[in-house]
């Protein structure tokens, strides 16, 4: 589904989670690709690779959740939705929207106390593999007491979580505005899903043939 931001806001949202997911697929491959060059031609091992993978998953899945609710895409059922009239069918998913808009405040506020101590009193922590990168150092008289850091400091790769569930809050009321502007029928793709199964289903029918 196509997706036009109308705000400025919106836009520059749009481009940091578009630009974060292009960035991020393209250094899990060049990472990988260089870790498995290394085993297997080098008899060798790039020793942050494995945790630097899991860590950019990591930002990949919460940046992709917000994403996919731009788009309409995550799936859903609609069987009993689609049994009311148009106006309590639009009641029910503002209704929805604003649970979903809810359970992400909940998450935001979770994960914000939770990431929050690693830039004051636990700034210290680091993660197990990944160096620090020099161009980086100079938070180190900020955050760290002027000590140097010898791997990346853990609220890097854990600012995922506040992230995600902002971005994830930001598009579900986004959402949930579209319905009660009657821009949109559903928070879901389910159409689009069912669409999908038609067609895969003719296209293995085909192939048996």
């Amino acid at each position: 589904m196509s997706y036009k931001a109308e705000t400025a806001l919106g836009r520059a949202v749009n481009g940091i989670e578009e630009s974060l997911i292009a960035v991020i697929l393209g250094l899990m491959t060049v990472i990988t690709f260089a870790n498995v060059v290394a085993r297997y031609v080098f008899n060798s091992n790039v020793l942050w690779a494995l945790e630097a993978t899991v860590f950019l998953f990591a930002w990949l899945v919460l940046i992709g959740a917000s994403y996919v609710v731009k788009i309409s895409g995550h799936l859903g059922v609609d069987v009993v939705v689609r049994m009311f009239s148009e106006g309590s069918r639009r009641r029910l998913t503002l209704l929805a929207g604003l649970c979903c808009i809810a359970y992400c405040v909940l998450l935001l506020i979770g994960t914000w106390q939770y990431w929050l101590p690693f830039v004051g009193k636990q700034a210290w922590y680091e993660v197990n593999d990944i160096r620090m990168p020099d161009w980086l150092r100079f938070i180190e008289p900020i955050l760290n007491e002027g000590e140097p850091y010898e791997k990346l400091p853990r609220f890097i790769p854990y600012f995922a979580l506040p992230l995600g569930m902002v971005l994830l809050t930001w598009r579900f009321v986004e959402a949930t505005l579209k319905v009660w502007k009657g821009g949109s029928e559903l928070l879901i793709a389910s159409h689009e899903a069912e669409e999908m199964v038609e067609e895969a289903a003719a296209a293995g029918a085909k192939g048996a043939d």
